[in-house]
């Protein structure tokens, strides 16, 4: 989770790539640094807007293209909340999930041992064992009367 993200983890995106053999322009590492530092699931377009301003040279395209190899490579992991945008995060090194407050569109990453447990027994007990899942909760606030 993205707390207070080190300096070490704000370089793991940028690591990842050069890991995975990937070309760091001087662009890339300003997106990848970008991402890295989000506290929030940002949309390309909000990505865009961040990246631009360390330098403004870098384009929309550029940022779809970034993402996208990011992605494709498993440094970064797309969710889309429900309000038709893709949004990314940096690939988590631990599990969590998500609950989504309706109203705002803020993101909230936790994680429980109680249901990763009930999840594994409910898999168990229909014959499966869990290797993967992800959990979002849509919600209101408990002091929202509209329906």
């Amino acid at each position: 989770m993205k707390k207070g993200s080190s300096s070490r983890e704000k370089n793991a995106i940028e690591h990842l790539c050069t890991t995975h053999g990937l070309r760091m322009t001087g662009q890339r590492r300003v997106i990848a640094r970008v991402i890295a530092e989000a506290q929030d699931h940002p949309d390309v377009v909000e990505l865009h807007r961040r990246a631009t301003l360390i330098d403004a040279n870098i384009s929309l395209s550029t940022v779809y293209r970034t993402v996208k190899l990011f992605e494709d490579q498993g440094i970064i992991e797309r969710h889309q909340f429900g309000d038709g945008r893709a949004r990314y995060e940096s690939a988590p090194t631990e599990h969590h999930d998500h609950l989504i407050d309706m109203n705002t569109g803020k993101v909230i990453e936790f994680q429980s041992d109680e249901i990763e447990a009930l999840q594994a027994e409910i898999a168990r007990k229909l014959g499966y064992r869990l290797v993967h899942h992800r959990l979002e909760l849509y919600a209101l606030p408990l002091d929202d009367q509209s329906k």
